[in-house]
């Protein structure tokens, strides 16, 4: 198998892992202690690391001499800790439970951003990376459709410990598959003469200087506080509509959306991809503003549907622009970091719904459109200063490089 091919294996082993998760803890706690209350404690802690971790996660990356030790051993982490916690929630004290979690969520931005870093060293530059990060955005979406799937057919057919079993066992793969790939490990000719390693802050100072990064990280994460409320809105919305237990059916059609939409408009290379976020962003605030008034179930499915299909393109858009801006030196810093800031806000508005539970749903998914269509036009706002590639030529630097010399890599670039 190519390599890229294997790559695109272990990264839909690894976040089918990743994804099932949030259903198979709370539903194996629920199983053995009879409260789901203790399920959201230890899902607290399996997430809340991944913020924290991904600097120290991408200044590992970027300082490491074996780069294939660190990408497979955190993989393999992650299934380690999946496994133990099959094995010890509900049975262990909780403390132990929590500090297994806690380590296992420190892996977590290796799964995510950590993964998409890697795609610059094994696809050549041009329309071909493009498309590339069109597939490894692929892969969050087919995650997302399959992994709840798969843990409640395990769950029907064994328990939820079988599901968590299921979930380690994808872990292991993705490590075994990830112990296949070429790896590329940092060179001190990268780095200008005299300059210093990249630091646990370079990253994010990356994200803060360089405009089109804090152009889409900004707003994606604005986006990302709207879009974590959407699975406990939507089964709101189901019971609004008369089928209690449906909000399941409204989410499966978000993510088949969203995955039809990553490996169609996300392969269209001829967009800038700014443009193409943006876009993005504002069909699916449209979308789900509409499916905020849907008469019926089937209404909403469909809305929720297109909604996906909107919002399928975003990821592949901001793999692009990380990938194009970020420098050298604080690359996986930069991916691991857009990617723990999107799932904070993710988690920040999955806690903000449950206080606003009692609200009209109608109005919660009213909520999210607008933050969806406002993180759309902070993108516009932040990213329309930017400086001109002739520009950017004629000062022969980026706007605000971080460590190394940064900007755009091909005139593609928004």
């Amino acid at each position: 198998m190519h390599a890229f091919g294997r790559y695109l294996a272990a990264a839909l082993a690894a976040r089918f892992a990743s994804e099932g998760m949030s259903l198979a803890l709370v539903l194996l706690a629920l199983e053995r202690t009879g409260s789901a209350a203790h399920g959201a404690f230890v899902l607290t802690a399996w997430l809340a690391p991944h913020v924290l971790a991904a600097p120290l996660a991408g200044a590992l990356a970027a300082r490491t001499r074996r780069p294939r030790l660190l990408h497979v051993g955190a993989l393999a982490g992650f299934g380690c800790a999946v496994a133990a916690l099959s094995v010890l929630l509900g049975r262990a004290p909780a403390p132990l439970v929590l500090a297994v979690a806690l380590l296992g969520g420190s892996c977590g931005p290796m799964v995510t951003g950590g993964m998409s870093s890697l795609v610059a060293a094994l696809v050549p530059a041009g329309a071909g990376r493009e498309r590339a990060y069109a597939w490894d955005a692929s892969t969050y979406n087919a995650a997302a459709v399959t992994a709840p799937a798969v843990v409640g057919l395990a769950v029907a057919l064994g328990s939820a410990a079988s599901a968590m079993a299921v979930l380690a066992l994808a872990g292991a793969l993705a490590a075994a598959l990830a112990a296949t790939l070429p790896y590329e490990a940092p060179r001190p000719d990268r780095a200008e003469p005299g300059t210093a390693p990249a630091g646990l802050g370079a990253g994010l100072s990356a994200l803060w200087r360089i405009r089109e990064l804090r152009a889409i990280t900004s707003a994606t994460t604005l986006a990302f506080v709207g879009i974590g409320t959407l699975t406990t809105t939507s089964v709101l919305l189901a019971s609004r509509l008369g089928s209690p237990g449906a909000g399941g059916v409204l989410m499966t059609a978000f993510a088949v959306g969203a995955l039809a939409g990553s490996l169609t408009l996300g392969r269209i290379t001829a967009v800038e991809p700014g443009v193409l976020a943006r876009w993005a962003m504002a069909g699916t605030g449209i979308a789900l503003a509409a499916a905020a008034f849907a008469p019926s179930l089937a209404v909403a499915a469909a809305l929720f549907a297109a909604a996906g299909v909107c919002d399928g393109p975003l990821l592949t858009a901001t793999l692009r622009i990380r990938s194009e801006y970020a420098p050298d030196a604080v690359r996986t810093q930069v991916f691991t970091l857009g990617a723990g800031l999107k799932l904070t806000a993710a988690s920040l508005g999955a806690a903000l719904v449950g206080f606003a539970a009692a609200a009209p749903p109608r109005a919660l998914l009213g909520g999210i459109a607008v933050l969806v269509l406002a993180a759309a036009l902070l993108h516009a706002l932040v990213a329309r200063k930017a400086p001109a590639p002739a520009d950017a030529a004629a000062t022969g630097q980026a706007d605000g490089s971080a460590t190394t010399p940064a900007g755009q890599r091909n005139p593609a670039g928004p």
